[in-house]
C-alpha cells in the first residue's frame, strides 16, 4: 500500500489511542449531524474528508452513501471554526445543523474511521417504499411537548437497548435489535390509526427521517418527527425552561454509551437487578456483549458479563488471540449483541 493511501486509515491499536488521548492539552465537542443529500462520488468525498479531519483531529465514525452523510464524532476545540469551514464548504452540506453533545467526554471516539456504505442508516427497504423528500413536520421541543399532552402516539424509533434506559413517557418501543426489524412492526402497530397524530423520535433524527417518509407512503396522514432528536430536545428544554417529559437516559453510540437527560434510574444491573443505567460491553474482548452493569458488580466480575468470561479475559492476550482464531463462529454472542432485562445473562453465556 502506498504512502498515499496509507494515511486514510488509523494505524494504531486501542492502547495507543487512548494514550494519544490522555496526551491532549485541549477540550472537545461531540457532535452528530446527517444529511439525505446524493453524493454523485462517496469514495472521493471521503478521501477529501478524511485527510481534512484527520490534519484537524478529528476523532469518530462517519458514514457516507450516494443517499448523504451520517456522523458521530468529536472535533477540538481549537480546531472548531475550522472544522465547521471544512463541513459548510462541502457541496451539498451548507446548510447541516450540529447536534451538540449533552454531556462532553474527552474520550467518546478514539480514531476517526470513515466508511462507505449502500445506506446512511441500514433499513432494509427497497427504494419505491420510501421518498426522503416527502418526510413528517419537524416539531420543536415546545410543540412536541403540546402534541404529547393532546393525547398524541409517541413512537421510539430506536433499539430495545437504547428506550430501556431511557425514552418519552408512555412511548410505543418496539422490542427489537436492529432499525431493519423496527419499521415494519412500527407499521403493523399503527396499522388502524393512519388518521391520527403520530410522534416519531430518536437520538438525533436520522432514523426519523426514514420512518416518518416510510409512514406516508404507507398511508398514514399526520406523521411528525422530533427535530433533532432526543439530543436538541433536551438543549431546548433547558434554553426554553420546558417541561422535560423524556425520563432516563439517552444512549449514545460512542464510548460514553448515555448521557443523563433526567435524573431518573429506570434501568436495572442485569447481575444483581438493582437501579443502574449504565451501559458497558464486557470486558472479555471475544465476548463484547453490550449489558447494563453497577459499579458493585463491575468490581465484583471485572467488568465482565458473567464468571465465564472474567476467568477468559484473566488468561494472557496471546492466548485469547488463539481462542478466538479457534472458534468457528463469528462471535460469542452470535448475532444479537445486547439482552433483555428478563434474561438470565449467565445461563445465557453458557449457552454461547
Amino acid at each position: 500500500m502506498s504512502e498515499k493511501n496509507k494515511i486514510l486509515h488509523n494505524k494504531f491499536g486501542r492502547e495507543d489511542l487512548e494514550k494519544q488521548l490522555a496526551q491532549e492539552d485541549f477540550e472537545r465537542t461531540t457532535l452528530s449531524f446527517y444529511k439525505y443529500v446524493i453524493i454523485e462520488d462517496p469514495v472521493a468525498l471521503r478521501k477529501e474528508l478524511f485527510i481534512k479531519w484527520d490534519e484537524l483531529k478529528v476523532k469518530g465514525r462517519i458514514y457516507i452513501a450516494h443517499e448523504g452523510i451520517n456522523a458521530q464524532l468529536s472535533c477540538p476545540k481549537p480546531n472548531w471554526e475550522k472544522f465547521v469551514k471544512s463541513v459548510r464548504s462541502t457541496k451539498g452540506f451548507e446548510d447541516i445543523p450540529f447536534k451538540i453533545a449533552v454531556e462532553e467526554n474527552q474520550t467518546s471516539f478514539l480514531k476517526l474511521a470513515i466508511k462507505i456504505k449502500k445506506q446512511i442508516v441500514a433499513d432494509g427497504l427497497n427504494n419505491n417504499e420510501y421518498d426522503v423528500t416527502n418526510v413528517g413536520k419537524h416539531l420543536s421541543a415546545k410543540e412536541w411537548n403540546e402534541y404529547m399532552n393532546n393525547g398524541a402516539i409517541v413512537v421510539d424509533v430506536r433499539n430495545h437497548y437504547e428506550s430501556r434506559i431511557g425514552h418519552f413517557k408512555g412511548a410505543i418501543k418496539p422490542d427489537v435489535d436492529t432499525f431493519r426489524e423496527e419499521l415494519p412492526l412500527i407499521k403493523e402497530k399503527l396499522k388502524n390509526k393512519r388518521e391520527e397524530k403520530v410522534l416519531l423520535y430518536c437520538t438525533g433524527g436520522i432514523r426519523c427521517e426514514k420512518t416518518s417518509s416510510y409512514l406516508k407512503h404507507h398511508g398514514f396522514k399526520d406523521v411528525n418527527q422530533l427535530h433533532g432528536g432526543i439530543i436538541d430536545y433536551a438543549k431546548q428544554i433547558k434554553e426554553y425552561n420546558l417541561e422535560n417529559k423524556f425520563i432516563g437516559k439517552n444512549f449514545v453510540f460512542d464510548d460514553r454509551l448515555g448521557e443523563k437527560i433526567s435524573s431518573d434510574v429506570i434501568g436495572t444491573c442485569d447481575q444483581c437487578g438493582g437501579p443502574c443505567d449504565d451501559y458497558t460491553n464486557c470486558n472479555y474482548v471475544d465476548c463484547n456483549l453490550l449489558f447494563i452493569q453497577c459499579e458493585k458488580c463491575e468490581e465484583k466480575y471485572e467488568g465482565c458479563c458473567n464468571n465465564n468470561c472474567q476467568k477468559m479475559s484473566r488468561l494472557p492476550k496471546d492466548e485469547q488471540k488463539r481462542i478466538r482464531k479457534a472458534r468457528k463462529r463469528a462471535s460469542l454472542t452470535s448475532f444479537k449483541k445486547s439482552i433483555r432485562p428478563q434474561e438470565n445473562i449467565a445461563e445465557r453465556n453458557r449457552n454461547t
